[in-house]
């Protein structure tokens, strides 16, 4: 009996604490908590296989070595001193990727994320360092005519040269990308 009692007067200790409470219209009750947000996982994918297709071995400019050995290209349309600048190291390299040790797709997905991450951080010239292939079979530099082929099908590069001496030179690339 005195556990009814009590229980009468919590429950008048109740009332008279909510008396002022405004009953919840039973519309805006939700149960079920939300959804997780989505992860964009396929777009992820395309995104990934857009940047490895939009680099493909194929050379479809048959780019030529000037001078027989020297990586050199300029983007139709630009001043043949945008080139001569960059050879004469008149650009600040702000970046630099190394490709050493890399197999084809893997430079060729490093060259893509590379380009883009400096395209979104607005650096201009950047330098990437192929080799020169003494770690190749024959001693062949692989890598150096991917990397100038794959250059060449970006449209944010504007030119590249093969790098100064002090700079990698024949086992490097200055690349210009517009800004």
């Amino acid at each position: 009996m005195a556990h009814r009692a009590l229980d009468e007067q919590s429950r008048a200790l109740f009332r008279e604490a909510v008396a002022d409470a405004v009953p919840l219209s039973l519309d805006r009750i939700h149960h079920e908590p939300p959804p997780p947000p989505a992860i964009p996982r396929s777009k992820a994918r395309d995104e990934r296989a857009a940047l490895d297709e939009s680099l493909s071995d194929v050379d479809p400019l048959h780019l030529a070595l000037e001078g027989g050995d020297e990586a050199v290209y300029l983007k139709p349309g630009m001043a043949p001193k945008v080139l001569k600048d960059l050879r004469r190291g008149r650009w600040v390299v702000q970046a630099h990727l190394d490709l050493h040790g890399l197999h084809r797709d893997e430079a060729r997905q490093q060259v893509a994320l590379f380009l883009a991450e400096c395209v979104a951080h607005r650096q201009r010239c950047v330098r990437i360092v192929h080799g020169k292939g003494h770690g190749s079979p024959g001693r062949i530099p692989v890598l150096k005519r991917l990397v100038i082929s794959w250059l060449a099908q970006r449209q944010e590069v504007l030119a590249y040269c093969q790098a100064r001496t002090v700079d990698g030179g024949a086992g490097a690339v200055i690349v210009l990308l517009a800004g």
